[in-house]
């Protein structure tokens, strides 16, 4: 029995060129559109099908792909429609592709690498070495931290209008290690403050009872002026000696002040991150 239908097979290989969305990089997916169509003749003489449904199409398509590499094949969609050009309509089917990328390598040389680098900076923070120990430490933090962005600026495509959330990321990161360094620089100069005020103050505590040696000639055309020493402001000691108590216990909660409002800062720029690369 022969119906008029025939099957006429010929192998393509179809290289796409696709824009990347690359917002959520390493965390995209990204969709790729195939369309198949003839105008030559009108849909009135020839109507495109698909055989096989969606599913069998990514079953046999995940068949195929034996590499592992960076791209994850995970759906097809196929869109049937009739396009209209100088009034005729064409048959067209579209296959919509998605693919979603790996982010193993990216998480293990790129995120993790700056989260460790960004606890390490919060410990050093935090920790009770003496603050030119700190500095040096968080500088050191800071190259390390820029080495990996050449890494990421390597492995970044650059086929997006929108800077991606993981430049955003580094960027947060790298700013937030330059205020904590600028933060010990500010508490270091409180610090040295306090410790020129004391100088001054131990300088300007002298014996009240004990008097000024003046030459013989000063004593002989003086007279009896020049036996009693020169009258000190009273409260100029005791104004410095406030001072520096204030200073003292200012300083405790100024270096509190600072590190707390640098961690919550910090949680509130991971917690945004976190957010928008879940989204």
């Amino acid at each position: 029995m022969h119906n008029g239908t025939f099957n006429s097979t010929r192998a393509y290989q179809a290289t796409l060129t696709c824009s990347l969305v690359i917002f959520k990089f390493p965390f995209d997916t990204q969709m790729c559109n195939l369309s198949i169509a003839s105008f030559l003749y009108p849909v009135t003489d020839f109507v495109m099908k698909t055989r096989r449904t969606p599913a069998e199409i990514i079953r046999d398509s995940k068949s195929l792909i034996l590499t592992d590499g960076e791209w994850k094949f995970t759906n097809v969609s196929i869109m049937e429609f009739t396009e209209m050009m100088d009034d005729k309509g064409f048959s067209v089917v579209t296959y919509v592709i998605s693919m979603d990328r790996r982010p193993t390598l990216y998480i293990l040389n790129l995120i993790l690498p700056t989260c460790a680098l960004y606890l390490l900076d919060m410990a050093v923070l935090f920790g009770p070495s003496s603050l030119e120990e700190k500095i040096n430490f968080q500088i050191a933090i800071i190259l390390g931290s820029s080495m990996l962005a050449v890494i990421l600026n390597n492995s970044l495509p650059t086929s997006s209008n929108k800077p991606p959330i993981i430049v955003v990321f580094f960027l947060g990161t790298f700013l937030l290690m330059i205020m904590a360094v600028l933060d010990t620089f500010f508490l270091l100069y409180q610090q040295r403050k306090s410790g020129r005020l004391d100088k001054v103050l131990r300088s300007s505590q002298q014996d009240p009872h004990q008097l000024p040696k003046a030459p013989p000639g000063n004593l002989a055309k003086g007279g009896p002026r020049l036996l009693h020493p020169p009258r000190k402001a009273q409260g100029q000691p005791t104004k410095r000696l406030w001072q520096l108590q204030e200073l003292d216990q200012f300083l405790p909660v100024l270096e509190k002040v600072l590190l707390f409002s640098h961690l919550f800062l910090s949680l509130f720029f991971f917690a945004v991150i976190f957010v928008k690369w879940s989204s």
